[in-house]
């Protein structure tokens, strides 16, 4: 990365590599679509080092709150701390610079379906804030399908529904049920995670698992649903 040419304070490359790096943190943290946590955000998104030539920075979450999802909107602060090395000027066009440091912080809002936007906010006085931990997402378990399986083997037109709930006591995991023709319908899954099972059992008994477009689990489509077998889009 070049910061132009002749002999340069190393505290002024250091600031202008801070706003660099807060505009590159902005364009990662990008657009947000996931229901997540602040403090899940700022434990799992943002790296901790950044390098060039001649300089390092180092990215602090040091507060956060709220988080992503409906209405609700996230916010993180972050202290971008740079160091410069001096170097020397070499050559005809390449100038040198002294050491520098510069500190320099930003909150980021993060909003569902929007992209992430920043500003500059003074930094707090804390030294040393809390280190962020990441929360659990919410999956399908690991023996979803060897769940599933079993409660479509064992289930009838009437009992279809309540076998597959019992199946998934999971309060977050969405459960639907068909009986189509003779088949034997049921999907569960986590609709904010895009993460869905389906299921089918044919009239002859065997279990079947259909495939289907995962565009069909975005936002405004059918989601997570028996119509993914049923009334598949075309």
């Amino acid at each position: 990365m070049g910061h132009g040419g002749g002999e340069a304070h190393g505290s002024a490359l250091a600031q202008v590599i801070a706003e660099e790096q807060a505009e590159l943190l902005g364009k990662a943290l990008g657009y947000r679509n996931r229901v997540r946590g602040a403090e899940h955000i700022a434990a799992t998104e943002i790296s901790e080092r950044a390098q060039g030539d001649g300089w390092t920075a180092q990215l602090v979450p040091v507060e956060w709150s709220g988080r992503v999802g409906g209405s609700e909107r996230a916010t993180i602060d972050v202290r971008i701390v740079v160091t410069v090395d001096a170097r020397p000027a070499s050559g005809f066009d390449s100038g040198g610079n002294s050491a520098g440091r510069a500190t320099r912080c930003y909150r980021y809002h993060l909003r569902m379906y929007r992209y992430t936007d920043h500003d500059e906010v003074d930094c707090p006085a804390v030294a040393a804030p809390p280190e962020p931990s990441a929360s659990p997402i919410e999956r399908l378990p690991d023996d979803a399908h060897d769940r599933l399986s079993k409660a479509l083997r064992a289930a009838t037109p009437a009992t279809l529904g309540s076998a597959v709930r019992s199946a998934f006591p999971e309060a977050y995991v969405s459960v639907d049920v068909a009986d189509h023709e003779g088949w034997l319908v049921a999907a569960v899954g986590v609709p904010a995670e895009r993460d869905c099972l389906l299921l089918v059992r044919s009239p002859a008994g065997a279990i079947e698992s259909p495939g289907y477009d995962r565009i069909s689990l975005e936002p405004g489509e059918l989601g997570c649903s028996t119509g993914l077998f049923v009334s598949p889009p075309r």
